[in-house]
């Protein structure tokens, strides 16, 4: 009996694509997002709507287009690194993954336009960041230093900022808020670079930059540690002087848990980096949410 060729599939099948939006990598920014929340003191009581569109624009949305752009534009680096991810392997085929980004892009904003002026801006500078860290021609990722700082803001920081903007009706949330989400942000930026360490083969080979490759894994592995734990120092002396000692306390205990942590992740930090992130960043996303308890309801 003669055989029959199965053509190609023309279209991804529904489970490509979201494995492509990644929903794993959408808990940091819900998270984040959950803390502007709570850093807003409005209760959820009356407000679960919006909190919940909120939610879906800082994960679904937002994140997960960040996502299909990094895959689009990482195809051939993923190609080396994880060739079994849906657009190398082939089944996201063509331009599928690029219209994705698109479609993916028009829908965060329409949502955002929704839920007021400072949300709107926040997902645009988040949206914006996602397509410079991997699109070209700025493709921040190709240096470590940049594209970690970019990815640390949109993930961290205007998640935090959009969570608390959803809150008071849209509008600009308070000095205490911005400056906290900032520092995460900051931190954000070494547990970037934590991610980095698995694709150091993939990344040399296609010129891109990264802190390992910069560096060396060893000194690149150092300099997240110290970009982590110095900001959540200063966070420490915010919430001192905001007469906030329990808090401010809770963070501590928490970056001392962290620094024995780092101590042995340092000593083979090829090998450990993902270990790391499964139990040093629960303690680093901890002293955020301390962190939005002691400023809830500030209005300075």
């Amino acid at each position: 009996m003669p055989s029959v060729a199965i053509p190609a599939r023309s279209y991804p099948a529904p489970s490509a694509v979201l494995e492509l939006l990644k929903p794993l990598t959408w808990f940091p920014p819900m998270w984040a997002f959950g803390c502007g929340v709570v850093a807003s003191g409005i209760p959820l009581a009356g407000h679960w709507g919006i909190a919940l569109a909120g939610i879906l624009l800082a994960g679904p949305l937002v994140c997960a287009t960040s996502q299909a752009v990094n895959d689009w534009y990482d195809r051939e680096v993923d190609a080396i690194n994880e060739p079994d991810r849906p657009i190398p392997s082939g089944r996201i085929p063509g331009s599928w993954g690029f219209f994705i980004a698109i479609a993916w892009t028009g829908l965060s904003l329409l949502v955002a336009a929704g839920l007021g002026l400072w949300v709107f801006v926040s997902a645009l500078v988040g949206l914006a960041l996602a397509w410079a860290y991997s699109a070209p021609p700025l493709r921040l990722k190709r240096n470590g230093w940049w594209g970690n700082a970019a990815c640390g803001l949109c993930y961290e920081g205007l998640a935090w900022i959009t969570g608390t903007a959803v809150m008071i009706g849209g509008a600009l949330p308070p000095t205490s808020t911005l400056a906290l989400a900032f520092l995460y942000s900051l931190g954000a930026h070494g547990i970037m670079t934590l991610n980095d360490f698995k694709s150091v083969r993939g990344d040399s080979e296609m010129g891109i930059r990264s802190l390992p490759v910069m560096l060396g894994r060893e000194r690149a592995a150092s300099v997240a540690c110290w970009v982590m734990a110095l900001p959540q120092i200063v966070v420490i002396a915010l919430l001192l002087s905001w007469r906030r000692p329990v808090e401010a306390a809770i963070v501590a205990v928490l970056l001392l848990g962290q620094g024995l942590l780092m101590r042995h992740f340092l000593r083979a930090p090829t090998e450990r980096a993902i270990w790391y992130s499964g139990f040093g960043i629960p303690l680093y996303v901890l002293g955020m949410l301390a962190s939005a308890f002691a400023v809830r309801g500030f209005v300075a």
